[in-house]
């Protein structure tokens, strides 16, 4: 039997998306909620996403912080985005972003980029020194030697721990010192 494989069809797409029009109808006070939503029904709409369904729409963190930036009563009345759909998921991406936010855009990308650097390089040091840990057996006498300083280590242990707790006997402390009767109270009536 033969198994089908499914192609993901990749349609990308550029917008620019009026706002004004959507963001007037509402209260002042949720405005840029109503500019992101009409983000998502624009999508939806041109996207040709089946059962006009929001959450197939994924608005990218940068997009969302763009509209944000003014605050919720002025968000900005038209922009630019770039939609990339993949199966039924379709991706927003804003495509001019502010100065500010490409700033921080650029500096997270360096830092992901960097930590998987380093994971690359401790996955491949821990391959060699295991590699290298396998190859390299020891002999017997390394091994005696070895288990000779394991015990000799053990041994300073205890003695270090006898001396500890002869000096522990000589201290004073410990106990504190109760009256050998107790003191009368007076009597209440």
């Amino acid at each position: 039997m033969a198994k089908k494989t499914e192609t993901v069809e990749k349609i990308e797409r550029e917008y620019v998306i009026p706002l004004r029009k959507e963001i007037d109808k509402v209260a002042i006070y949720r405005r840029t909620e109503k500019a992101i939503k009409a983000i998502k029904e624009f999508i939806v709409r041109h996207m040709k996403i089946r059962d006009r369904d929001l959450k197939k729409v994924k608005i990218d963190k940068y997009l969302n912080e763009a509209m944000w930036l003014r605050g919720i009563r002025n968000p900005v009345h038209k922009i630019k985005v770039r939609a990339i759909k993949e199966g039924d998921i379709v991706k927003v991406e804003a495509v001019d972003l502010p100065k500010n936010l490409k700033f921080k855009k650029a500096r997270e990308e360096k830092v992901t980029k960097g930590a998987e650097e380093i994971a690359k390089k401790k996955k491949a040091e821990k391959k060699t020194v295991e590699d290298a840990q396998k190859k390299e057996e020891k002999p017997e006498e390394e091994k005696k030697v070895e288990e000779e300083k394991k015990a000799a280590v053990v041994e300073a242990g205890q003695e270090m721990e006898k001396a500890a707790a002869k000096q522990m006997k000589h201290q004073v402390g410990g106990k504190t010192k109760e009256p050998k009767h107790e003191h009368r109270m007076s009597l209440q009536k």
